[in-house]
C-alpha cells in the first residue's frame, strides 16, 4: 500500500514530506524547482562576476554602490532558496522558515534598493555621493527593524499554540507543534513593513527623475521599473493568498501562490535591476574617458602651449645646438655686413667727430679689429706661387695708411 501511494515520478524510499519534488502529477512543483535552483546558479554567477568587476570599475561614484548590490544578490538568491521550503511539505522547521524568512529576506531586498535609491538621489543632484559605509548602515538598519518584528512575531504564535504533552498522540503533537496554523490575513498584516518599504522605494526612485545630471537618472529608471513590477506581484499574490484561494482552489493552493510569488519576484530582481547595473561598471563611457585622460593628461594641450608660449629667440636658442660642432669662425673670412643685428640704426653707438678729437683721435690711429678685415688677392704672391689661386693676405701698413685729413682733424683710414 505504501508503494501504491507513492506519487508518479517519486520513487519507494522518498518522504511524503518531498513528494513535490518529484510528483509529476503536481507540475507546479517541479516547475517551481527548476526556476528556483536556475535563479540560484544565476545568483552566484551575478555575486562572482560583481566581486571580479571592482579592480575595472574606474568611477567612484559607482564602485562605493557595489557593497550593495552584493548585499542585494544575497538576499535575492535567499528568496529562490525560501521556495523549496513552500514546495515541501509542512512540518516546524518548514513553516518556521516560511513566517520568519518571507518578510526578512524581502525587506532586506528592498531596504539595499531604498539606499540605492537614497545614493542616486544624492548623485542626481550634487554629483558626488555618500560613502559606502553609511549606506551600509543604512540599509543594514532598515533590514534589522523587520528582523525584529518577525522575530517578536513569531515567538508570540508559537507560545500562542504550545508543543503538547509527551503523552499525547502524535497526531496531537504535530497539529500543535507547527506554527502553521495561522490565518492568511495575519500572515498578510504582518509584513506591513515589507510593504512601506516597497512604496518608499518607488517614491525614491520617482524623486531621482527630478535631478539635474541626467547620468544617474538611468539607474534610478530601472530601480523604478522594478518596484512597479514588485507591486504588481506583490497586489497578484496577496489578493489570491486572500482572497481567491479562499473562493476558489481552497488551502491547497496557498503554497503554490506563496513560491510563485518568491520566484516571479526574485528573477525579476535579476533581470529588472541586477544585470542592468552590473552593465553601467564595466561599460560607463565617462569612467573609460577619464581613464584616458589620466593616462595622456597633456598630449594635446601640452603641444600648443609650447608653440604659444615659444618665441622665435628661444627657438635661435634651441637650433644653436647642431652648430655646436661646427668649426670656430674666427679664421673663415668675416663680411663686412657680419655687425649688421637687424636692430633700427638709432639704436647703435655712434661717437660724433668731437667725441673721437676729445679721447686723442687726432693723435692715435683707432684700432681696427682682426675681425673686421676682409682678405684680398695679392698679385705678387700669385705671380711667385704660379697658380691661379690668389692667395689671401692682410697688409697692415694699407690699413694705417691715410688717406687725407678733413678740416677738423678727423684721420680716415681705409680698410683696402
Amino acid at each position: 500500500m505504501a508503494a501504491n501511494n507513492t506519487p508518479h515520478g517519486c520513487g519507494p524510499n522518498v518522504d511524503s514530506l518531498y513528494y513535490n519534488l518529484c510528483d509529476l502529477d503536481a507540475v507546479w512543483g517541479i516547475v517551481l524547482e527548476a526556476f528556483a535552483s536556475a535563479g540560484i546558479v544565476f545568483s552566484i554567477v551575478l555575486f562572482m562576476a560583481l566581486l571580479a568587476s571592482i579592480p575595472f570599475t574606474q568611477d567612484k561614484n559607482r564602485k562605493s554602490s557595489v557593497g550593495l548590490h552584493a548585499w542585494f544578490l544575497f538576499f535575492t538568491m535567499g528568496l529562490f532558496c525560501l521556495t523549496f521550503a513552500f514546495i515541501v511539505g509542512k512540518d516546524f522547521s518548514t513553516c518556521a522558515s516560511r513566517r520568519f524568512l518571507f518578510g526578512v529576506l524581502f525587506s532586506g531586498c528592498f531596504a539595499c534598493l531604498l539606499m540605492q535609491c537614497v545614493r542616486l538621489n544624492i548623485l542626481a543632484r550634487q554629483n558626488s555621493g555618500p560613502r559606502p559605509w553609511a549606506l551600509g548602515l543604512g540599509a543594514m538598519a532598515l533590514w534589522l527593524v523587520e528582523v525584529v518584528i518577525n522575530t517578536e512575531w513569531l515567538i508570540i504564535t508559537i507560545v500562542r499554540h504550545p508543543q503538547g504533552p509527551l503523552n499525547a498522540t502524535a497526531e496531537t503533537s504535530t497539529a500543535t507543534a507547527t506554527p502553521c496554523n495561522i490565518a492568511n490575513k495575519d500572515f498578510v498584516m504582518a509584513l506591513i513593513y515589507v510593504m512601506t518599504l516597497i512604496l518608499a522605494v518607488v517614491v525614491a526612485s520617482l524623486a531621482i527623475m527630478a535631478g539635474k545630471h541626467n547620468k544617474w537618472k538611468k539607474d534610478g529608471a530601472f530601480i523604478l521599473l522594478t518596484s512597479l513590477v514588485s507591486v504588481g506581484i506583490w497586489v497578484a499574490w496577496i489578493a489570491m493568498y486572500v482572497y481567491g484561494n479562499e473562493r476558489r482552489g481552497g488551502p491547497t493552493w496557498d503554497d503554490p501562490t506563496l513560491a510563485i510569488a518568491l520566484v516571479a519576484n526574485g528573477w525579476a530582481f535579476l533581470i529588472l535591476y541586477s544585470i542592468p547595473d552590473m552593465c553601467s561598471l564595466s561599460g560607463d563611457d565617462d569612467s573609460q574617458q577619464s581613464f584616458g585622460d589620466d593616462l595622456y593628461p597633456n598630449r594635446g594641450v601640452g603641444y600648443e602651449t609650447i608653440l604659444k608660449e615659444q618665441s622665435s629667440q628661444n627657438m635661435f636658442m634651441e637650433n644653436k645646438a647642431f652648430s655646436m660642432d661646427e668649426p670656430n669662425q674666427g679664421s673663415k673670412p668675416v663680411s663686412p655686413y657680419s655687425g649688421y643685428t637687424g636692430q633700427v640704426r638709432g639704436s647703435v653707438y655712434q661717437p660724433t667727430e668731437l667725441a673721437i678729437i676729445s679721447k686723442g683721435g687726432g693723435i692715435h690711429p683707432p684700432d681696427v679689429s682682426y675681425d673686421m678685415i676682409i682678405p684680398r688677392a695679392s698679385a705678387s704672391s700669385a705671380a711667385d706661387s704660379g697658380s691661379s689661386t690668389p692667395s689671401t693676405c692682410t697688409d697692415s701698413s694699407s690699413t694705417a695708411h691715410t688717406n687725407g685729413h678733413s678740416g677738423n682733424g678727423l684721420q680716415r683710414t681705409s680698410q683696402w
